[in-house]
Parts: structure tokens; sequence; C-alpha cells
């Protein structure tokens, strides 16, 4: 795994030892980012579930002024501390152990909103539209927002959460990116860039 471009690209990250996290492939990262950037220019980015914090990094290395990264396994978060720490990005980040829905009540408080928001949690877990409503609830997205999902390609995400539209959906084997933006007319495309 390594930053696939920007100011950190070609650096190396660690992987989380063990089985239980799994990290997003540099090809997957890199379909995600020509879907949603490929560039920023400024703006929060939050990586829930942050695993190795590889979409949190790339989105910094990419012009993102600050990222939040959360994940709720002590072995993740010292592993996003050394990846942020590798990539030279730690002034610009923050990283805590939470779970995730605990993690959007606090964020709250600070009166954050975020540009880009990443979810890539185990892919038991299918809730993600769930939070996303809860994220609007919460009003933790900015306008132009941007929401990515990771899945496993045999789920579906509904169209529509609240006033964010499901903008595209792909699939690169077993793994489904579904990203969401404000008001946005459905355009549903497979991997191979054509329309479903």
């Amino acid at each position: 795994m390594r930053v696939i471009a920007g100011e950190a690209k070609g650096r190396a990250l660690k992987a989380v030892p063990g089985m239980n996290t799994r990290p997003t492939t540099d090809k997957v990262k890199e379909a995600i980012f020509s879907m949603i950037g490929p560039y920023f220019d400024g703006g929060w980015a939050l990586d829930l579930f942050a695993g190795t914090g590889g979409l949190g990094i790339e989105a910094l290395s990419r012009g993102m002024d600050k990222a939040v990264f959360v994940d709720m396994d002590r072995a993740s978060v010292s592993v996003v501390r050394a990846n942020v720490a590798a990539a030279g990005m730690a002034a610009r980040a923050e990283i805590y152990t939470n779970e995730a829905g605990r993690a959007v009540k606090a964020l709250q408080k600070r009166g954050q909103r975020f540009s880009a928001v990443f979810l890539d949690p185990p892919y038991r877990l299918t809730h993600m539209d769930e939070l996303i409503a809860d994220l609007q609830e919460r009003e933790l997205l900015a306008d132009d927002a941007v929401v990515v999902v990771e899945h496993d390609a045999s789920h579906a995400y509904p169209e529509r959460i609240g006033a964010w539209r499901q903008g595209k959906r792909a699939e690169y084997g077993e793994t489904a990116v579904t990203v969401y933006r404000r008001g946005e007319d459905g355009n549903t495309e497979a991997a191979d860039g054509q329309e479903r």
C-alpha cells in the first residue's frame, strides 16, 4: 500500500496486523479519487472505520486541509498514527479511538463540517445509510460534501439518503464503491464506465 498522488505520493503505508482489517487496495483507492476529486482545494475529511488511514491520508495528500481519523480498534489506531507520520501529515491529522456512532455525536459538539467522508466498515456492517442520515441530521456535512461508502458488491445502498443522492456506484470484484453528493441526480456506473 502507498499514497498514490499528491504531496505524499509514493510514501509506503503499513497494514494492520492480522486478518480483521481489509485495507482498500491501491486500485480501488485510485478509482475512488478519480470519481470524487481527484484533487481538493482545502476542507476537512472524515475517515470513519479508518483501518490503516489510507483514504484520509490520500485526501490530505491531494489537498484537504485536515482529516479526522476514527477507529475503535486500538491496533488500527496505532497503524494510522504511524502512517500519518510516515506521510508527513501528523500536524494535519486528528486520530481517535472510538466507535463510529459515538464519534459522530462527539464531532457534532465541535460544529465541524466535513467536505469528504469515507466509510469503509467491515463488510458485515451494512447500515452506512443510517450513519449518513445521522451525519446529515447532526449537520456534519458541508453543502458540497461527498460521501464515499466502500462495501460488499452484493449489497446495494438506496438511491437517496435524505438530501444526499447516489452519484456513482462502481464494482471492483467483490468490492463496490457508492458515492453520494447533495441533490445530485443518480447516475450509476459499472466499473468499466458503462451506465447500468
